[in-house]
């Protein structure tokens, strides 16, 4: 019998583990009941997630796994990660875009990822991703905060911009492919009919926080950022859009105490006395309940 002590697991070694044909394994993965990645054409299984598909289906359950580590996935939001960090929730986080928190979400890799996944067709924010994603799961999609996004340039404007059109020839800072704001950077420059070859776009960065540091150490001329994130630093700010930035949740996490330390926070005096002090969010709706899954 094969040791099975690696990260991911082959479909050979996983139909071996759990003694069916390999081809079982296939139409599992096909139908989405059982968690999977794909990397060079193959399909993957990452342990932990088997680990918690078999836990949950050992006891005859429907849903989610049944344990999940209490981390926060997703994409990075400064005043998301002062809330987790001021609430003592002990929720630690793994901020790497919307799209790999959506990703290591489904493969149980945490309690909740954040999103803002901008929809051109539908013209809606992250109930087309997780409807798609996540069909007939029990979570549900809670609203965050409304964030003003667009250009952080140095003080003063020195290029001159005024939106996404005029970037042509100017250094942008891009962030990773899986981040919701470069995706959302994409759509408006391809709406603006703006090639992007013809930008010359500098080293990625992963963070609001960095990419606005880009801009302040005169490595770029602009960053397609948040409002609040250039007010730290000083900068000066183009606003372009509003992004609805909402927050996936497993329901039975919902009520257990991590998450709900994390809530205790976001009702408190300290949480609204912080929002006062950022500029270009709106929480007034947080918590309003965006998608239920049955």
């Amino acid at each position: 019998m094969t040791e099975f002590s690696d990260e991911y697991l082959t479909t050979r070694e996983l139909a071996e583990l759990l003694r069916i044909k390999e081809r079982k394994v296939y139409d599992l993965a096909a139908s989405g009941d059982i968690p999977c990645t794909r990397a060079l054409g193959k399909l993957l299984f990452r342990r932990v997630a088997i680990d918690a598909w078999l836990a949950r289906h050992s006891g005859g359950e429907t849903g989610e796994p049944a344990v999940f580590p209490a981390v926060f996935l997703g994409s990075h939001d400064p005043l998301l990660e002062w809330a987790l960090r001021e609430s003592d929730s002990g929720i630690a986080t793994f901020f790497d875009g919307s799209v790999d928190g959506l990703e290591r979400f489904a493969n149980a890799e945490g309690i909740a990822t954040g999103l803002h996944i901008y929809d051109g067709e539908t013209k809606q924010w992250n109930i087309p991703a997780v409807e798609h994603r996540f069909p007939g799961k029990p979570l549900v999609l809670v609203e965050w905060a409304w964030r003003e996004r667009g250009l952080i340039v140095a003080p003063g404007n020195p290029a001159g911009l005024s939106g996404i059109a005029d970037l042509e020839g100017k250094r942008v800072v891009p962030r990773q492919a899986e981040a919701g704001s470069q995706l959302l950077f994409d759509h408006l420059a391809a709406e603006a009919g703006l090639d992007a070859t013809a930008i010359e776009f500098t080293r990625t960065t992963r963070s609001e926080t960095d990419a606005a540091l880009a801009v302040l150490d005169g490595q770029a001329d602009t960053a397609f950022g948040l409002w609040s994130v250039a007010r730290q630093y000083r900068l000066d700010f183009v606003p372009v859009v509003r992004e609805r930035f909402d927050l996936l949740v497993w329901r039975s996490e919902w009520f257990e105490e991590p998450f709900q330390k994390f809530l205790e926070l976001c009702w408190s005096d300290a949480f609204a006395e912080k929002v006062e002090s950022l500029d270009g969010y709106n929480v007034g709706n947080l918590g309003l309940v965006h998608y239920n899954g049955k």
